[in-house]
């Protein structure tokens, strides 16, 4: 396996990743900002990317985005292709994604929006924390992105306070404290029922 910093070289994966992407919210039924092939194209032009590949066969990947006159940075799309899930290669491709957002905007806050427990996890072991909205950058293009989420509504509803995601961040010149603790994923659960309650039934209604 090759996880590698994407290039123009990797243009023949756009259409791939862009479904696989979309396939895999179509399953776990959850919202997700769709992108084109042409936008995952500019972010494997201009470095900002992570591929994984078994020799010729998309296996991965995940790229940064860049908001607030580079204040702000996020490491979105991450996605694993079905036939190499569940060997930690997700893992492998946050940790790089990070690396590289961290060696080419070393001063910007890293931060993600998501619903799955799964990446909650690897930003937490990264350093990162939980944040409300507030604390993520208020560029209008990054929560433009949300617009094809099919719970864009709840977005709008609150005044972008507070969705079914949940927001978390790394700043890099947060005062170091003890190494992080094992992730409450029980505790991350229970607060996503308790948002998609609160949310669905008002939707409902």
């Amino acid at each position: 396996m090759e996880i590698v910093i994407a290039n123009e070289s990797h243009f023949k994966y756009a259409q791939i990743i862009c479904d696989t992407i979309a396939e895999s919210a179509k399953i776990r039924g959850t919202g997700i900002a769709k992108r084109t092939p042409e936008y995952i194209m500019k972010r494997l032009q201009n470095g900002n990317a992570i591929i994984a590949l078994d020799g010729d066969k998309f296996a991965g990947f995940c790229y940064i985005e860049v908001w607030g006159n580079k204040d702000f940075v996020a490491n979105s799309g991450l996605i694993v292709h079905p036939d190499y899930r569940n060997q930690g290669l997700a893992k492998q491709i946050k940790k790089a994604v990070f690396d590289l957002s961290r060696k080419k905007f070393p001063d910007a806050k890293i931060f993600g929006i998501t619903t799955g427990l799964a990446v909650m996890k690897m930003n937490y072991e990264l350093g990162y924390k939980p944040v409300t909205f507030s604390e993520l950058t208020d560029d209008p293009e990054f929560w433009k992105g949300c617009q094809t989420c099919k719970n864009f509504d709840i977005l709008t509803r609150t005044e972008q306070k507070m969705c079914l995601c949940t927001g978390m961040l790394y700043d890099p010149n947060a005062k170091k404290v003890e190494e992080p603790k094992k992730l409450n994923s029980k505790a991350f659960q229970r607060l996503k029922q308790i948002k998609e309650t609160l949310f669905l039934k008002k939707k409902q209604k």
